[in-house]
């Protein structure tokens, strides 16, 4: 049986904090380089597909489709990149959700670094 979601987690709180961590992310000395140099002029794209991801991972919406190992290879990602990543990441949550809700988020993200490092490494 699928546990129930958290009733407040929902696609606004998805979208706000999606912007608003990449927002921190492009101001980081640490990841904003390496995002920056990735990305380069393509912030919207990314942000869509970013909100699509985690609509996928928080209210199983299914929008996600893309393979999150292929577009992290090749950028030489350590394990305090992963880290700072998550720490960011949580610093965000926290400021736009808690209880149950920023636990979802924040024990995906967790899963998504470690599925990531496995794979990269």
């Amino acid at each position: 049986m699928i546990p129930a979601l958290p009733q407040d987690v929902s696609e606004p709180l998805v979208e706000r904090i999606v912007h608003s961590f990449y927002a921190l992310i492009r101001q980081d000395a640490v990841l904003g380089p390496i995002f920056e140099e990735r990305i380069g002029d393509g912030w919207d794209a990314h942000l869509a597909t970013m909100v699509d991801f985690w609509s996928s991972l928080t209210l199983m919406s299914g929008r996600y489709g893309g393979k999150p190992h292929v577009a992290h290879f090749g950028l030489g990602l350590t394990t305090e990149h992963f880290e700072r990543w998550l720490a960011l990441f949580e610093e965000v949550v926290d400021t736009h959700c808690a209880g149950p809700a920023a636990a979802l988020f924040i024990g995906r993200a967790r899963r998504v670094a470690d599925s990531l490092q496995i794979g990269l490494n």
